[in-house]
Parts: structure tokens; C-alpha cells; sequence
């Protein structure tokens, strides 16, 4: 089937940069003509060919990341805490084996502090779609609770006595879940799987962990809440959850494990062992997400909406302070958000919970509780129990699209 050249699928975004010439030659260190050029591929048994050029592209850019580091311990370090508008605690520091020793015997390995993480699995068939989310909270003694949801979305649930009426309605309802244009209808699923998720988190180390130290998994306000994923409910719901977490409780830490920001990470390559750098505070970033990179209203919030998240950024973003710290010679720098009255201590149980895993340089505790959480609510698990209740609907095959049958 064709798409008629009118529609939106053969228009440009005007909203998508376009990447010109030099961009790409720029990047790639060759022009984008001699990379179309086919001719110039090489075959895939040169395997000499690939070992030398990755060598050589590997040693080169090692080599200019390592040349950064005496300039930015020079040049930049000292002037976090100078800057105009620097919060208080900026600055690098180092922390010593006994520091570590402290936190590990005071706080960690006798359960005083409790990590989170969650999972979200999707079984996307034409009669409905699952998704099961699954949240596990855990110390180094032992789980500390799991919890789970489980969403049935069909796209006809009640009929109106028609049955031509009520087939209209159900083709209306899927031409709309595949469409670029489609309405709120098609911003659920990822509601679903991202925005709950991400708010369970959250909710969960405010509202059941008992310990005085709480451990996140990401962005302490993750985009998902603070746009709401499209649903003001859940918007206001995840700043009420956030608030009581950052400001009532305050002992929390959260570490991303795949941050966007190279340039702090860059920095933290300059590190050594055991030292952490408190960069800024996080109200710039959020502030970012609520008024998009425009400066703009950032197209998330109607005007009554738009003006509770702002104070919401400028109540708690001046609370949240981030950094990066390196555990290990071996692992890579982390960023980590802490309250700001108490980024010190974050910063070394980051860390003394870090060199546990010397080659990651990531908390481990986190890792327990992605690990359980897997286990707990894997994919495997969940397909099975779906696939069972299929085979007892009488159609175990007829629903599932080719991935799901390929051995």
C-alpha cells in the first residue's frame, strides 16, 4: 500500500534540523559521498582491515580525552565554586578509604540505605494490550518488598447494541493507535510503561522504605513526571510524590546509569579515584523540560499548568544539587543528584557502594534491585502466563505477530 504524496508521512518535520555537509565530514572525519560510495566498503572478511582501523580510531580518541585532563583540573575544577551563582557545596573532592569503611559498616551493610528500581514489560496483541510494571526495593539485608500493576487496555470495552456501530468504533479506534496523528489514545502506552513507572519509583522510596537513606535509579525529576507524560494527573501526583521525597525526606540519592550529559561526563573522566566534583544545582535542567530548549513554553501544559510546574522547578530545583563521581581507576565517572544539604554523604555512599564492582564503578545496590526486579517480573515469566491464557482462549498462535513466533 502507497502512501499518497499529500500525507504526513512524506512531509518534512519543519521542526528537524537538517544536517549539512560539513556536519557529517566534521564528525565522521570523511565527506558523506565517499560513504554512500558502495565501491569503497570493505568486504566482510577483512578483518585485518577492521582490527588496524579500530585500533587506530580507539588509540586516537583515548589519546585526546587524556590530553583534556590536566586542562580541566587546572582551569575548570577551581572555578566551580567561583562562579556567578555556584551554589555553596561546589567544588571537587576527595574522599579516603576510611570514609568508605565508615559508610559501608554505618550505613550500608546494616540496611540503612534501601535502593528501587523498576521493570515494564508490553504483550501488544490485536484483542488487548498487557503491560506489567513491577517495582522491588532492597538493602544489603534482604528485599525489602516488591509491588506490581498489570494494565488491560482493549480498544472496545462496552458495546452499544449495534454491531456495526460498535465495529465502526473498534476500526476507528485502531487506525488511531497507528497513526502519527494520533490523539491521547496513543500517548497511553507510553504513559503506561514510563510515566507510572517512573512515579511508582518514586512514590515506593517515599512511601514504604523505612530507611534513613533512599537510592533511585535515574533523574530524581525524570522528564516523564514533570511533563506528566500528557495526563495533568499524573503531573500533579508525581510533583506531590517528588516534593515529599526531596524536601521532607531529603537523605535521598540517584544515579542515572546512561546520562545525556557528555559534558559533566567529561569532566569526570579528569577524576581520580575516589574523588567526586558538586557541579550545580538541577533547576536549570528542569527548567529546560518545562520550558523547552526554545525557551519556550515547551508545548506540555496548558497556562494554569504551565505556572504550578514552574514553582514547583523554582521551590525544588535550588534543593537538588548534581556531580559526578569516579569509584575505580578501572569503572567510568557517574552523575549523581543528592539534596544539597546533604550531597557529602550521598557522594560517599555513592561511591563506597560503587567499589564493590570496581569494573562498573556503579551502585551495586542498584544492581541488586534491577536484577531482582528482572527476575521477579521478567519478560519470560510474563510472555509465559500471557501465552497460557491465549492457549486457553483457544488461540495460542492466532494473535502473535512473526517476532513472537521466530525460535
Amino acid at each position: 500500500m502507497t502512501t499518497a504524496p499529500g500525507s504526513r508521512n512524506n512531509q518534512v518535520n519543519d521542526n528537524e534540523p537538517i544536517i549539512g555537509a560539513d556536519t557529517f565530514s566534521t564528525a565522521y572525519g570523511e565527506p558523506l559521498h565517499a560513504t554512500l560510495n558502495i565501491d569503497s566498503w570493505q568486504t566482510g572478511g577483512d578483518l585485518e582491515g577492521l582490527y588496524e582501523r579500530l585500533t587506530a580510531e580507539v588509540e586516537s580518541g583515548v589519546a585526546i580525552e587524556n590530553a583534556q585532563r590536566d586542562t580541566i583540573r587546572r582551569e575548570f575544577f577551581p572555578r566551580l565554586r567561583t562562579r556567578p551563582g555556584a551554589p555553596s557545596v561546589a567544588g571537587c573532592y576527595r574522599a579516603t578509604p576510611d570514609d568508605l569503611r565508615r559508610v559501608h559498616r554505618s550505613l550500608l551493610f546494616n540496611g540503612a540505605v534501601e535502593a528501587c528500581d523498576g521493570t515494564s514489560v508490553e504483550h501488544d496483541t490485536l484483542p488487548v494490550t498487557i503491560t506489567q510494571i513491577g517495582i522491588c526495593l532492597v538493602s544489603y539485608q534482604g528485599d525489602q518488598g516488591s509491588w506490581a500493576q498489570r494494565l488491560y487496555r482493549r480498544d472496545l470495552r462496552a458495546t452499544t447494541g449495534n454491531a456495526l456501530d460498535d465495529l465502526l468504533a473498534l476500526l476507528e479506534n485502531r487506525s488511531r493507535r497507528g497513526s502519527t496523528d494520533a490523539d491521547e489514545r496513543g500517548r497511553l502506552s507510553e504513559m503506561a510503561r514510563r510515566g507510572i513507572m517512573t512515579y511508582a519509583e518514586r512514590a515506593i522510596l517515599a512511601r514504604k522504605s523505612t530507611a534513613p537513606w533512599r537510592m533511585g535509579h535515574g533523574n530524581p525529576t525524570p522528564y516523564e513526571l514533570l511533563t506528566g507524560s500528557g495526563s495533568m494527573e499524573l503531573l500533579v501526583q508525581g510533583m506531590d510524590v517528588m516534593r515529599e521525597l526531596i524536601l521532607q525526606h531529603r537523605k535521598v540519592l540517584f544515579v542515572p546509569s546512561a546520562p545525556g550529559d557528555r559534558n559533566w561526563i567529561t569532566l569526570g573522566h579528569a577524576l581520580a579515584p575516589l574523588e567526586y566534583v558538586v557541579i550545580d544545582t538541577h533547576l536549570q535542567n528542569m527548567l529546560r523540560v518545562v520550558d523547552g530548549p526554545d525557551g519556550g513554553r515547551g508545548g506540555h501544559y496548558s497556562k494554569e499548568y504551565a505556572q504550578k510546574v514552574r514553582d514547583f522547578c523554582a521551590e525544588v530545583g535550588p534543593r537538588i544539587v548534581f556531580g559526578v563521581y569516579r569509584a575505580s581507576h578501572a569503572g567510568p565517572p557517574q552523575l549523581f543528584y543528592a539534596h544539597v544539604d546533604h550531597v557529602h554523604e550521598a557522594a560517599l555512599i555513592a561511591m563506597a557502594d560503587s567499589v564493590l564492582q570496581e569494573h562498573r564503578g556503579f551502585p551495586m545496590l542498584i544492581d541488586l534491585a534491577d536484577m531482582i526486579c528482572r527476575t521477579t517480573f521478567g519478560n519470560d515469566i510474563f510472555n509465559n502466563a500471557v501465552q497460557m491464557a491465549y492457549a486457553h482462549a483457544g488461540a495460542p498462535f492466532r494473535f502473535l505477530n512473526e517476532r513472537m513466533t521466530c525460535g
